[in-house]
């Protein structure tokens, strides 16, 4: 680190320009990606993605960039509309049609709506993406105007509803980063930094480092689907990673220059200590969310590309951009300008950190077990975890294509929106020999007498049956949303009993696709690979705290009370939002199930995210151990001087958190809440109560690092005997 951080204060003004130009790029990035964002829960390789692929092909089934024209009559006058009325009503929508590239209009469906209202719908399709359909929204929505005899048009569908959330995205984020993110991180460098120019430190090198994540993430957009949430993921976990590894660094950078370095080696010896802690916890978040990549689910892969796009940037800014604006700050730009009190207040912190420092070393078997005591409480809901694929009903109900969704809803049901679709193919033959045909009659009527089954469409018409009669879709309403357990339980069942029950011919194939099937497809591959990736993200985390601590049981350590910390996370995301408590104080979503994805990922994130402290807190710990301070001293002194900016730290990393949670998108909230929680609990109760009381408790058997095991990870060993570490600099 000594060489590198000299070669770039040597080139410091070509570095300082490159993050310029990338900052100015991003930032025109950042604004042209929402329009090329959308969502996909494709489950290659599923039965359900089969029976998507097939409808597609052979019956000309609508794409995800599919539209739905929803017309709410005004009946007050007439029961059906005027012929007259009726003709503009058609060109109406046939003029819609042809303003979409490829439109092709769908048959038109009269319904009652439960307010008595009739309401006439029907699907404009196309043969475009979501992420390209949806600018065509308002485009369709002045094709219709205002037909004769219609009180309200409304356009809706996939494509449709995106486009009108893409502000609500925007608005949420700028809302959580000033009003929230922001003006709490500006508040805490103050109170750690004083009235500095220190505090504008963190601040520019999160807006460089954010800018060029997005502009790599909008260039990505263009090869692949990526996730709507990914602007909101970069911006304000990349403010919450940027502000908080910068704090770490600019705070050493002042106790360099206190003990009397010149600047230029206050910056090398910042990035060796206090960079290379960063290094280790970025490399730490960027393993966890790499391994997303391998679960072969498009929504997950493309949000943990864009999660660890967040901590590979935040490397290399913290490698290059950081030491530079360091060296361009200075002594008289890092200083701390006096005010009345602020000596005071920063001795009295010093002074509690002191304190709970020796508390803990007196006893810390009580600081252990009453730790230990809450995480385990809090963690005790996650047992009552209930997961959906996802739903319609977590956004705001207010944009003209919610609630054009909400009236075809209340008309024709939910189940009809996103139905069960099974297929029946034939391996050898036609789907119109009796026997096929014998064995689907039994089918339909099954499903008839099935609880959850509202409607069954079936027939031998263009609809349902393939051109060649090799292919035949039974249709299949439920009465719940396509995530809603009961829906799930469904597909389950149809899968499992119904469709043995129904005895089709050995000659033929029935396959279950439509929404719910693949709502259970994606939750069933994506948990499928969990496990392994657990498993991953264990190992590669201790080997990587090995090296950085150069300890045996350390590592350890931190992965047990880390999962302890995720643990309580997952149980207050039930007590939050299943349970109803963040509904009551709040005012956030009361929703019976969280987001499949949002475990997976909290667990990929937190697991690097909580490495920050613990790398900060041990690191400073192992220090003065080196230096020949007994296991006590080292445990205390390495909290009291670093206790303080970790809360600071973790304050500034909820608040970033925080701006989910104020957001209005259910996914989102359930995400920041469980970030924010994890985050707390990780700086106050694990990094400041556990790991020192359980530190005190192991003594001199912390810092044990065998030589087979030191040579594994390519560090010094570090023997237990304290006559020996004199002998820890050879290498083993």
């Amino acid at each position: 680190m000594a060489g590198w951080s000299r070669f770039i204060l040597r080139h410091r003004r070509a570095v300082l320009a490159l993050w310029l130009a990338a900052l100015l790029a991003g930032a025109v990035a950042g604004q042209r990606l929402p329009a090329l964002l959308s969502n996909s829960f494709a489950v290659p390789g599923t039965d359900s993605q089969r029976v998507l692929q097939v409808l597609q092909t052979q019956f000309g089934d609508r794409s995800d960039g599919a539209f739905t024209v929803v017309l709410e009559l005004d009946t007050a006058g007439a029961s059906r509309p005027a012929p007259a009325e009726a003709l503009a009503l058609r060109a109406a929508v046939t003029r819609a049609a042809a303003a979409l590239p490829g439109g092709r209009l769908a048959p038109f469906h009269r319904v009652r709506a439960h307010s008595g209202d009739t309401v006439v719908y029907g699907d404009i399709d196309s043969s475009l993406t979501m992420a390209r359909a949806q600018g065509y929204t308002d485009t369709i929505l002045r094709a219709l105007g205002h037909p004769p005899g219609v009180r309200h048009v409304y356009v809706t569908g996939g494509p449709a509803i995106q486009h009108d959330l893409n502000p609500v995205f925007d608005s949420d984020l700028r809302h959580g980063e000033l009003v929230i993110a922001l003006p709490v991180a500006l508040a805490v460098l103050l109170a750690v930094f004083g009235v500095s120019f220190a505090v504008t430190i963190p601040l520019l090198f999160a807006a460089c480092t954010i800018s060029a994540t997005l502009g790599i993430v909008y260039g990505i957009a263009h090869l692949a689907v990526t996730p709507t949430y990914a602007t909101n993921l970069v911006e304000l976990i990349g403010l919450g990673i940027a502000v908080d590894y910068s704090l770490l660094v600019v705070y050493r950078f002042r106790e360099e220059l206190a003990a009397g370095r010149t600047v230029e080696e206050a910056v090398v010896g910042t990035m060796q200590t206090a960079g290379r802690s960063v290094m280790f916890s970025g490399v730490a978040v960027a393993l966890g969310l790499a391994l997303l990549v391998a679960i072969p689910l498009p929504f997950i892969r493309m949000l943990g590309v864009a999660g660890f796009l967040i901590p590979i940037v935040s490397i290399v800014g913290a490698a290059t951009l950081q030491p530079v604006l360091l060296s361009y700050y200075g002594r008289r730009g890092t200083a701390r300008i006096g005010l009345l009190g602020s000596r005071r207040a920063r001795g009295g912190a010093e002074r509690f950190w002191a304190r709970l420092a020796r508390s803990i070393m007196a006893s810390p078997y009580a600081y252990l077990a009453g730790g230990v005591a809450l995480l385990a409480a809090a963690s005790v809901p996650a047992f009552f975890i209930q997961l959906t694929p996802g739903s319609s009903y977590g956004i705001p109900r207010t944009s003209q294509s919610v609630r054009g969704f909400d009236l075809l809803t209340s008309a024709v049901g939910p189940g009809v929106i996103s139905p069960s679709q099974v297929l029946i193919e034939a391996r050898s033959g036609s789907v119109l020999a009796p026997r096929s045909q014998a064995a689907i009659g039994r089918l339909v009527a099954l499903l008839r007498r099935d609880p959850e089954v509202a409607s069954v469409f079936s027939g031998v018409g263009r609809q349902f049956v393939s051109a060649g009669g090799r292919d035949e879709q039974v249709i299949v309403a439920g009465r719940h949303d396509y995530g809603f357990p009961q829906a799930q339980a469904f597909v389950a069942r149809l899968r499992g009993t119904l469709i043995a029950r129904a005895r089709f011919p050995p000659s033929t194939e029935v396959l279950v696709g439509g929404g719910p099937a693949q709502g259970v497809d994606f939750l069933h591959e994506a948990y499928k690979y969990f496990v392994p990736l657990i498993a991953a993200v264990l190992v590669l985390t201790y080997l990587l705290l090995m090296r950085a601590f150069r300890s045996l049981l350390l590592p350890l350590k931190a992965v047990a009370l880390n999962l302890l910390s995720v643990g309580a996370s997952y149980g207050m995301l039930v007590v939050f939002f299943r349970w109803g408590v963040g509904n009551r104080v709040f005012g956030l979503y009361q929703f019976g199930q969280i987001e499949g994805w949002i475990p997976i990922f909290l667990f990929a994130m937190l697991f690097g995210l909580s490495m920050d402290y613990e790398v900060f807190l041990v690191t400073r710990m192992r220090e003065r151990w080196d230096a020949g301070e007994d296991n006590a001293s080292a445990v205390a002194e390495g909290l009291e001087r670093t206790g303080r900016i970790i809360t600071a730290a973790a304050i500034i990393m909820c608040a970033a958190f925080s701006g989910f949670v104020a957001g209005r998108i259910v996914g989102l909230q359930q995400f920041g809440l469980g970030l924010a929680v994890a985050i707390f609990l990780d700086a106050t109760i694990v990094r400041c109560l556990l790991v020192p009381s359980l530190m005190a408790i192991l003594g001199r058997w912390n810092w044990w690092l065998p030589s087979p095991f030191a040579r594994l990870v390519r560090v010094a060993p570090s023997p237990l005997d304290p006559r020996l570490r004199s002998l820890e600099a050879r290498p083993g």
